[in-house]
């Protein structure tokens, strides 16, 4: 039984795979001080909660955070008994390594999308994920990363507005009944809905013209669901491309002999 922990610059997630489907996702906020025990105390209450009683044998880490991965270890070997595997370090193999400039670091999420969006879709594909960045990732035919394009969050936008404008109000992404707001909330809203739906769309028509072949678009993270609703802006939407990404990469390495 796999336990694989997505920890981003928000939130981090927390999934039980059993080999066939994933038995629970927990989420709780990333904090860099949070410890081993913390984390126990926080997992362990939740799963009674639910009633769930796991076997956990493995432990798979992707984090865009470095300073958590250290409490992370310890946590899967002090509970669990086992020595995770973090992606992006070099006893963590890819099924395809990525085609970058040398000496760039690949974020461990986006190779984690990258691997989940092949084994779902096959190649030739941008995977645009909402998260704390709005990010673009290109997968070649043969499954590997090729590059891609980093934006600022939707919610970190809407964050900057309201802190570097004295006047605007703090308010919730949604999709405005119209273009054209008539009191500031919806003026805000529009501004960034729509903007970020220009941003996606010229964005992904500017990597299918660079890379000269047709390409599938897929979305995922936490706003995904919100941009879903435009029109031909993606062709398919996965709300846990990175945990069956993180379960695709565990797998890998137990063929090769690395978990």
């Amino acid at each position: 039984m796999l336990l694989a922990i997505d920890c981003g610059n928000t939130n981090t997630v927390f999934s039980i795979w059993d080999g066939e489907r994933f038995l629970c996702t927990l989420r709780t906020s990333t904090h860099h001080a949070r410890t081993a025990d913390a984390y126990f105390t926080w997992f362990s209450t939740l799963l009674k909660h639910y009633g769930i009683e796991p076997d956990i044998t493995d432990v798979i880490i992707s984090s865009t955070v470095p300073r958590v991965v250290f409490n992370l270890r310890v946590f899967a070997d002090r509970f669990f008994g086992c020595r995770p595997l973090v992606v992006g370090k070099p006893e963590c193999l890819l099924p395809f390594a990525p085609r970058v400039d040398e000496g760039t670091q690949v974020g461990p999420d986006r190779l984690v999308n990258t691997a989940g969006a092949y084994d779902r879709h096959g190649g030739d594909l941008v995977v645009v994920d909402f998260g704390t960045a709005t990010t673009f990732d290109v997968v070649a035919s043969d499954g590997a990363y090729v590059g891609g394009v980093i934006a600022p969050g939707v919610n970190l936008s809407l964050e900057a507005l309201h802190l570097a404008a004295a006047a605007l109000p703090h308010v919730d992404i949604s999709k405005p009944q119209k273009v054209i707001g008539t009191n500031t909330v919806e003026c805000m809203q529009s501004g960034v809905f729509w903007g970020y739906v220009g941003l996606v769309r010229e964005i992904c028509s500017r990597i299918k013209g660079e890379y000269g072949t047709p390409m599938k678009v897929v979305s995922t993270g936490g706003l995904a669901p919100l941009f879903q609703q435009t029109a031909d802006l993606f062709d398919a939407f996965e709300d846990d491309l990175t945990m069956h990404g993180l379960t695709v990469i565990h797998r890998y390495n137990k063929e090769n002999g690395s978990a």
